[in-house]
């Protein structure tokens, strides 16, 4: 008789979530989108065995992509998707706990796909397939997207790269960082910049640069990125939870400064969450006032994303049913998830945490 798997740190059940915006948007080609991206991962032989052919389609990276990109291109949407395949395999190397994925190897690697990015032909990584189908990314890539999309693109794959290349050196220092500095840098790793770009492409919508740079909506769009990255501590907790030391994730944070369990820090990762979630959506309905068709769409599509995220891991077979309790994913795993009516924060200005609070100074303008 198998053993039931051990119980999470966090207790019994996710917390609710609060995000009152449209959460069962999909792009009407996902089934194509997934089935011809299954097909590109077999023919670039990406996965060496089928258990990690099985672990690896447990990231539903085609469910994420049609969720935060529910219309648009169908090629632009699958080229998307298969980033995302390529990238969580990745991330699952980085996060393997190997004594051999230290911060160097992080760094080296991260700075050669980067250069590989912007010159494809630089010969920076070795032979293999994962290189040959990032080599045919990265073409595609470059037939697609304009130099400007193109440069988002690299920009935000850096941002994905640099935090977790500072997660890796916390990790190897075997320090768990102060909140503020985790604020700042550690929703890096989560690659938002990296996301959005495909989002525009796909509905090709080109904003003008001062628009898309503008102190405000970058503002906005660090927020969207810290409410999903704060969620994904909370869905991808226990699949890290055997690592030591402890994975640096907001939860473990505030456990750490606090002094409690995870568990006990599970209710303030969510009050800095919420707060973060009253301050995007009062500052999205500030930009879209007066706002022409395309910023319009582009703020739509940072909703998209919070709430995409939130339905993709809420079914995604690599957080419901994790590699460390799980011989091989359950296809059907998924998370019992609630809504709240509110916020849980008992205020709604800025925290005091220096790299979060100057996104409230946006409101005023």
């Amino acid at each position: 008789m198998t053993a039931p798997p051990r119980p999470s740190r966090l207790g019994r059940g996710l917390p609710p979530f609060y995000c009152p915006l449209p959460r069962d948007l999909v792009h009407p080609d996902a089934k194509e989108v997934e089935a011809r991206a299954v097909e590109w991962l077999d023919a670039f032989g990406l996965y060496p065995d089928p258990v990690e052919r099985a672990w690896g389609l447990a990231t539903h990276s085609a469910d994420f992509s049609c969720r935060i990109i529910p219309e648009g291109d169908v090629e632009a949407v699958l080229l998307f998707t298969e980033w995302n395949y390529w990238a969580n395999a990745v991330d699952d190397w980085q996060d393997s706990g190997s004594d051999e994925v230290g911060t160097a190897a992080v760094v080296e690697h991260g700075a050669r796909l980067l250069r590989t990015i912007e010159d494809p032909g630089a010969g920076l990584l070795p032979q293999g397939p994962m290189t040959r189908a990032l080599l045919d990314l990265v073409g595609r890539t470059h037939a697609l997207l304009t130099p400007y999309e193109l440069r988002r693109f690299v920009e935000g794959t850096r941002d994905w790269l640099l935090g977790a290349a500072w997660r890796a050196a916390r990790a190897e220092e075997g320090s768990m960082p102060g909140l503020n500095d985790f604020v700042a840098m550690g929703p890096l790793a989560n690659g938002t910049r990296f996301s959005l770009t495909w989002s525009d492409v796909a509905r090709r919508d080109r904003l003008p640069a001062d628009v898309l740079c503008s102190p405000a909506l970058t503002a906005l769009t660090d927020a969207a990125g810290f409410v999903v990255s704060a969620d994904n501590d909370l869905f991808s907790y226990d699949k890290d939870d055997h690592l030591e030391p402890r994975e640096v994730n907001l939860v473990n944070v505030l456990a750490r400064q606090e002094g409690c369990s995870p568990a006990e820090a599970v209710p303030l990762a969510v009050a800095l969450r919420d707060r973060v979630m009253v301050l995007f959506l009062r500052l999205r309905d500030r930009l879209a006032h007066g706002a022409d068709r395309e910023l319009r769409r582009h703020l739509a599509a940072l909703g998209h994303y919070v709430a995409g995220s939130i339905a993709w891991q809420t079914r995604a077979p690599r957080y419901a049913s994790p590699r460390n309790r799980y011989e091989l994913p359950v296809a059907d795993a998924s998370f019992t998830v609630r809504f709240a009516e509110g916020p849980g924060c008992t205020g709604t200005g800025p925290p005091d945490l220096p790299a979060l609070a100057g996104w409230w100074r946006h409101l005023r303008h």
